[in-house]
């Protein structure tokens, strides 16, 4: 889908204490974008800052920080703004029915209710402009629900369902929407979904439990089998660059073989032996 070149080549990007957020931030900027990167905690604004950013504080699940995080990079900026890569998000591990209604909200809030809320705070500047972009980080799980992981799959679900929504609404006011959709990346991502599990889930009273505490070392310390597969963040920093500067953004872009396959099998194979394939994968996991 065309979409009109952003005249104005700043970005809002969220999340970007580290991995893919950082290597974002790092990468446009050599290319001549002012970068806004945001975090939530004050040792990493102040990293980025060190590093020569203009570091906003920005927490996905305020509304308030939301607000004033837009409120200052538009100050800062002379009320302008080209485009937004929503990226701050985590992954919630656990059986479905080990999850508190608490722990599957926070899923929820932080990777899409605040990212949400972020950008439709941004589109009336978008739309005076006449252009702008929003980028938007999902997941091959977002079209490839992953056991054990489910809730964070319906989070990244629910981001390409209202992404291709707002797409088309967007069409006629010049904004563009594009989905990055990768697979294992070499982040901190494993280690925190590790650290989420350990916190939230009630393990000993899981019929999992044994299979948690397996999993969750392996997400800290290597051994899962999609490690083979893993890109640096700088893979996916070059996507969101394409989305960003492209004359015909993509609906989606895929990052990793994993993307791929799972793009694939998505739409080709049938469920029940997807079914199949899941369970066996279970089962070499977990025993």
């Amino acid at each position: 889908m065309r979409a009109p070149r952003v005249e104005n080549r700043s970005v809002l990007v969220t999340g970007c204490s580290s991995g893919i957020g950082l290597a974002t931030a790092e990468l446009l900027r050599s290319k001549g974008w002012t970068v806004f990167p945001t975090a939530r905690k004050l040792e990493d604004l102040d990293a980025l800052r060190l590093a020569g950013f203009d570091a906003i504080k920005l927490d996905a699940t305020d509304s308030t920080s939301i607000a004033t995080a837009v409120e200052r990079v538009l100050v800062k900026n002379d009320g302008k703004l080209g485009a937004v890569v929503n990226n701050a998000g985590f992954g919630m591990p656990g059986a479905i029915q080990d999850l508190t209604r608490d722990a599957m909200r926070y899923q929820f809030e932080v990777n899409l209710f605040g990212l949400q809320e972020l950008t439709n705070l941004l589109i009336p500047v978008f739309r005076e402009q006449g252009c702008g972009r929003i980028v938007n980080i999902s997941s091959v799980v977002g079209r490839l629900a992953l056991p054990f992981m489910g809730i964070y799959s319906a989070s990244k679900f629910a981001l390409e369902a209202v992404s291709d929504a707002q797409r088309v609404e967007l069409s006629p006011d010049g904004i563009g929407v594009s989905l990055i959709e990768p697979g294992p990346i070499r982040t901190r991502f494993s280690t925190n979904c590790a650290g989420q599990g350990e916190e939230k889930l009630d393990a000993g009273a899981s019929k999992f439990g044994a299979a948690y505490k397996q999993y969750f070392e392996k997400r800290r310390n290597g051994g899962m089998g999609e490690d083979r597969f893993r890109l640096p963040p700088e893979a996916v920093a070059r996507k969101i660059l394409q989305a960003l500067e492209s004359n015909r953004p993509k609906i989606r872009y895929k990052v990793t073989l994993p993307a791929y396959l799972g793009d694939w099998a998505a739409r080709f194979v049938p469920a029940g032996l997807i079914d199949r394939m899941m369970i066996g994968h279970v089962k070499k996991r977990f025993g």
